[in-house]
This record gives structure tokens, sequence and C-alpha cells, in this order.
């Protein structure tokens, strides 16, 4: 399997824009940092609006491997190998019925296929300090009260000076919504949430000071234990330090919640249930807090629009199962400075751009929502996901009897950023073909839709709602964007879209 996106990295990339925008970012993570970056390092006006004072708490601590490879390409490679993270490269999972079984990235792809286990807390304040250095003009403390728009057209927004209270109006050419789960655009302005009623867990999980990975687990990578409710997470942190949590349907979280006089009484509970993680914490001595988080899974109708774009968790949040929030979060970044700086250089026009963003950003997130999906039917076995992942990564060189691989590249988040590059024109292939197309045959991937379906149904009835869900419906066919467009990201020798027919 061929992975060109690692060799991209950090080169200098000559010719700033045609054309000066103007833009404004609202939200300094890691989707925010990584946009504003890249576009001030292409000549860009670039201004960036967060809620908080950096460091902050955020949960997402396992990163996928394709957040390597844009770091490099951001400048920002070395900062991050300096902050003595843990090196992640893969996963154990001891998932339904089956022996453990091991996604080790670096003996599937090769040593620099690795990532890290991080505090998310440094990670994010590591990208924003980049950012700044990059020629943005970062205001922390600015609370937005809303986006101005004029007509469909956003134009800037309104926010709040953090030392004098005074409201300030800022326009830009283009609003770049990084606001997370807030969704200024999306949630609150457009309101073009759609809720998967599959997805409506909650997470609740604490630290350790010492502990242990199952035998066999890759170097520094997270283990995924599986329950009759739900699913744990044990991933190994810098200094001996444990983050642990436990995921399950908020049915049952309301439930199991009446039986404890608090929350930390309740995660010690959940663990204790578990004879796996129980064992794993063992020899660790827990820190005294418990973190309690709804992650029910959403996506827009639109991830783009004139002068917008959403990013990251403001554009679609998807069930951590696959560590995959930050990769979602910083390869959206990375797409919507390539769509602007597209546009700057006169690659694409307008329309042009989004659809190369949308395209792109979507079929990446239904493809993991899809995987998902067929994870949460544990009794399925790992052949079953395999064959899914093989048919969802399109890629040629993959078979059968390699399967596995393709499952590592898509929770790797390579297989996104390899379509995203593919200059064939392949990458604009909708997903929908390809989950209609296993829809129609008899195969283990049909099955796992089927049963996703199903799922889906009974937590639609477990709500009160009486419409039925049936095997088409599963995925929604809404949430899935194609145009045949034939666009791909290019990197180099800058940043821009590439267009399939105009090479030709």
């Amino acid at each position: 399997m061929s992975l060109p996106w690692l060799n991209v990295a950090n080169t200098k990339r000559v010719g700033l824009v045609s054309k000066k925008f103007e833009v404004l970012v609202i939200g300094g993570g890691p989707a925010g940092s990584t946009a504003a970056s890249l576009l001030a390092r292409a000549g860009m006006s670039v201004k960036l609006l967060e809620r908080a004072v950096f460091p902050r708490y955020h949960i997402g601590e396992s990163i996928t491997t394709s957040c390597r490879g844009i770091l490099d390409y951001l400048g920002a490679l070395e900062k991050v190998n300096s902050r003595g993270y843990t090196s992640k490269s893969g996963a154990l999972l001891r998932w339904g019925k089956e022996d453990d079984w091991v996604i080790d990235w670096t003996q599937q792809f090769g040593p620099d296929m690795r990532s890290w286990q991080v505090e998310r807390a440094d990670f994010d304040h590591v990208l924003l300090e980049h950012a700044k250095e990059s020629g943005v003009d970062v205001v922390e403390g600015a609370r937005v009260k809303k986006v101005l728009f004029e007509g469909d057209r956003a134009i800037g927004a309104e926010w709040v000076a953090p030392e004098t209270g005074e409201i300030v109006t800022t326009h830009a050419d283009f609003v770049l919504d990084a606001s997370g789960r807030a969704g200024l655009i999306g949630a609150q302005h457009l309101d073009n949430r759609q809720p998967h009623e599959i997805f409506r867990n909650v997470a609740i999980w604490g630290y350790w000071d010492g502990g242990e990975l199952l035998p066999n687990s890759p170097k520094g990578g997270i283990n995924v234990v599986s329950s009759d409710d739900g699913w744990y997470w044990v991933i190994p942190l810098s200094g001996d330090r444990f983050s642990v949590g436990f995921v399950t349907h908020k049915t049952n979280f309301g439930e199991r919640r009446k039986e404890f006089g608090s929350i930390e009484d309740m995660l010690l509970a959940m663990i204790a249930e578990s004879p796996t993680v129980k064992g794993l914490v063992a020899s660790g001595t827990f820190q005294g807090k418990a973190r309690v988080e709804q992650d029910f899974s959403y996506v827009a109708d639109r991830f783009c629009g004139d002068g917008y774009f959403l990013m990251g968790d403001a554009a679609c949040f998807l069930d951590p199962l696959l560590s995959t929030g930050v990769h979602l979060a910083m390869y959206s970044g990375l797409l919507t400075a390539a769509s602007i700086s597209g546009m700057a250089h006169g690659d694409v026009t307008p329309t042009e751009a989004q659809s190369f963003y949308e395209t792109l950003f979507r079929n990446a997130y239904v493809r993991l929502f899809t995987l998902v999906s067929g994870f949460y039917q544990k009794h399925a076995g790992k052949d079953r996901y395999f064959a899914l992942a093989n048919s969802l990564a399109r890629d040629e060189t993959v078979s059968e009897e390699t399967a596995d691989v393709a499952f590592g590249e898509i929770i790797s988040g390579g297989t996104d950023l390899r379509e995203a590059a593919d200059i064939s024109g392949k990458a604009s292939e909708s997903i929908d073909q390809v989950i209609v197309e296993q829809k129609q045959q008899k195969s283990p991937v049909r099955e796992l839709l089927d049963a996703a379906a199903e799922a889906q149904e009974r937590a639609r009835l477990a709500a009160g709602q009486q419409e039925r869900l049936t095997p088409d419906t599963a995925i929604d066919t809404n949430d899935l964007y194609d145009v045949g467009n034939g666009f791909y990201l290019l990197m180099e020798p800058r940043l821009g879209v590439g267009k399939v027919n105009a090479d030709a």
C-alpha cells in the first residue's frame, strides 16, 4: 500500500497567493490552528478568536498517525516530538468474543507510521502557539457572540474583547467555524445538524498513576475493551499515567447513575465490572476525579457555503471508538486551507472549492461512521470488520488476505489523505456508491449494514420514536455527498486544489 502523504511534508511552499484574503477563524483547537497556520504561511491575513485561555483541558488524547503527516507539513512536527508524549504505534482490541487482535502500524506500513498519546491541554497549546509564530493574530479569551451574514454569505463576526468587554465587529472574506460542538454556524445559525440515534452515548473517565497494557499491545498503543453495555479505553500517557474511560448508551448511563452517590463511585464501579480493565489498573492509583461528557454523534447537512467553512466538531462528531476526532479536525483544517488557497491562486471557483471540500471531508466522515457502526455489532467478528474496511478503503492493492491492512490504514487516517491526493480522480467516487453496491450483494458487509440499521431502529424505538428504519436508511443518504468533481488536494509546490480535467 502506497503512503505518499508521509513524504510531502515540511518542504518550502513557493509562490504566495495572487489574492490576499482576510480570514477569520473561530476556535483555536486542532482544526482552527491547522487552517490558520497554513493560511498565514500562504500569505493570508488571518485572525483567530479563541474563547478559552490556553492551555485548557480537553479529552481526545489518542492521536492518529495522519496527524503526524499534517504536523510535518505545518512545520510543527519537531515541536510536538519534543514534548515527550507517549509514542503510539497502533491499538489492541479485546472486542466481542474474539481473541485479542492487534493493529500495529509500524509492522503494516513501516517505522514512520506512529503517533502519540497526548495531554490535549499541552498538545493544543503547542498548535496554537505555532499558529502565532506562523503569523496568525490570535486573541485568547475572546467570546464570539454571533457570526454575521449578508444574505446567505458569512461576512464576519461580533465578539467581546477579553480585556475591555467591548463589542468588536470583524469583517472577513471567509469565516472558519472551528468552535467545536457549540457550532456557531451549523448548530446556532443554520440549525442544520442531524443526530445519529445509534450513538447517543455518554462517556465517564478518569486518570490513574500507574497501570499496564494488555500483553502483545503495540508500543504505546491504546487498548479498547468491549462489554455487554459499551466499551472501555485504556490510554498510556507520559509519566506512567493512564487515561481510563467507559462509553455506554445514555439510557444505561442514566439508570446506573442512580446507584451511586458520586460519579467517582460510578467510574470505579464500572472499572471493577470489567475483569480486564480492573486488572490493568490494579497496580495504579486513581487520581480521585472523574469526568462525564455526552458524546452524541451528529453531522451537519452542509459543511461549507458562501464565505464559510465548518471544521472539526463544528461540522460533525463521531463516537470516539476509533480515536478519529483530532484526525477529522486537522484533516478538515488542511482541506479548508487548500480550498481558500486554491481560490486565491485561481485553481478553482468558489463553487468548485466548496464541492472539493464537501466531497472529501464528508466522505471521510461517512467512511468512519460506517466502520464504527459496523463495530457496534460486536458479534460480527474481526473478519467482517476487515471486510467492511476493505470495501471502504477502495485500494486495489489490498486483497481479502490483507484486509487488516485496509482497517489499519483507515483508523490511522491515511485513507483520507491518500484519497485527497489521488490525482487519478478516483477520490471523487462517492462512499455512497460503495455502500449501495455492498447492499446489493449477499456479503458480510451487507450483513453488518443490515445489523447497523436494526440497532439504529431499536435506539429510535427506545427513545419513543415510532418511525421504522430499513437497511437502506441505516446510513442516511442525505449524509452522503458526491459530484464526481475530479478535484484533488495539491500540496506541492504549494497548497491548493488540483483539477484532473485541467491537468489532462
